[in-house]
C-alpha cells in the first residue's frame, strides 16, 4: 500500500506548525525510520499517518486514498505496550479482530499464527501482568498486526528497554517486516537503531518540523548484529548523528539556547 504525504502540516496553535512542507513517498513494504532533535514533530507525523490527527493543510493519501480517521489499514504500537491487564495475551491479540466481528475460527488461528511469529505461544492464557517488558512489547506488536494492516507505525517501542533486550526486538521487528512484508515506520531518539532497522532514515528539523535529509541504507540483507561494527554502519551512523546534532544546535539557536 502505497503511502503519501503531499505538502502536509499541523498546527496545534495557530500560527506555530508542528509540521511544515512535508512530503513524502513510501513505497509497499518499506521500513523507514524517522529520527529528529527534540521538538521536530516525529509522533505528529505518526499520528497523521494513523488518522489520529488531521493536517492542517495538505493530504496523506493511502492507495491514492484521503486518510479521514483511523483505520484497520495502519496498525501502531508505542513506547508503552498499553495493553489490557484483565485480557489474556491471547485475548489482547486478538481484541482488534473480536471489534471487527471476524468469526472465531478466523480470529483464533490468526491468533496462533502470530503468537507463534513473536515466540509467545506457551503465554496464551498468561496476563500481561506477568510478562517482562520486552515480551509486552512482542504482544503490543502482534496486537497491532491482527487486523493485517498494510502500514505498521511504531513510536519509539523500544525506548523502554534495556540494552539487550532492546537489541532481541530489533532484530525481531525486522524478521516480523520480512514475514509479513507490510510498510514500516517507525519514529526512535536512537541514531543507531535508526541506521540499523531502516532501507531508508528520514532527519526532521525543528520549528517546524520537515524532512532535512531522506538517506538511503545500503547494507547488507539480512541485517545481524554484526553489521555494526562493518565501516558502512559506522559511517552512515556518523553522517545521520552529525545532521541530527547540527539540527539540534540549529534549534538551540533559534530559541535563544547556548550549548
Amino acid at each position: 500500500m502505497s503511502l503519501r504525504l503531499i505538502d502536509v502540516s499541523r498546527e496545534y496553535v495557530a500560527g506555530k506548525p508542528v509540521l511544515s512542507g512535508i512530503d513524502l513517498a513510501i513505497e509497499p513494504g518499506e521500513f523507514v525510520t524517522v529520527v529528529g532533535a527534540s521538538g521536530s514533530g516525529k509522533s505528529t507525523l505518526l499520528c497523521l499517518i494513523a488518522g489520529l490527527a488531521r493536517p492542517t493543510t495538505g493530504q496523506v493519501l493511502l492507495d491514492g486514498q484521503e486518510v479521514l480517521g483511523p483505520g484497520p489499514d495502519r496498525g501502531m504500537a508505542f513506547q508503552t505496550a498499553s495493553l489490557y491487564p484483565w485480557r489474556s495475551v491471547a485475548r489482547n491479540v486478538a481484541f482488534g479482530l473480536e471489534a471487527m466481528g471476524v468469526p472465531r475460527d478466523v480470529r483464533d488461528e490468526r491468533v496462533r499464527w502470530l503468537l507463534d511469529e513473536v515466540g509467545l505461544t506457551a503465554f496464551a492464557g498468561t496476563l500481561p501482568g506477568k510478562l517482562s517488558g520486552g515480551q509486552q512489547q512482542r504482544v503490543s506488536i502482534a496486537r497491532a498486526l491482527a487486523c493485517q494492516p498494510r502500514v505498521l507505525l511504531l513510536d519509539e517501542p523500544f525506548g523502554a528497554l534495556d540494552v539487550q533486550t532492546k537489541e532481541d526486538m530489533q532484530l525481531f521487528i525486522r524478521q516480523i517486516w520480512q514475514d509479513v512484508g507490510t510498510t514500516v515506520v517507525m519514529v526512535t531518539h536512537d541514531v543507531e537503531e535508526a541506521v540499523f532497522l531502516g532501507q531508508r532514515v528520514l532527519v526532521l528539523s525543528s520549528d517546524p518540523g520537515r524532512i532535512s535529509q531522506d538517506i538511503q541504507v545500503d547494507l547488507p540483507e539480512p541485517r545481524t548484529l554484526t553489521v555494526r561494527r562493518s565501516a558502512e554502519f559506522l559511517a552512515l551512523r556518523a553522517r545521520v548523528e552529525d545532521l541530527v546534532r547540527a539540527e539540534h544546535r540549529a534549534h538551540q539557536a533559534l530559541n535563544g539556547h547556548a550549548g
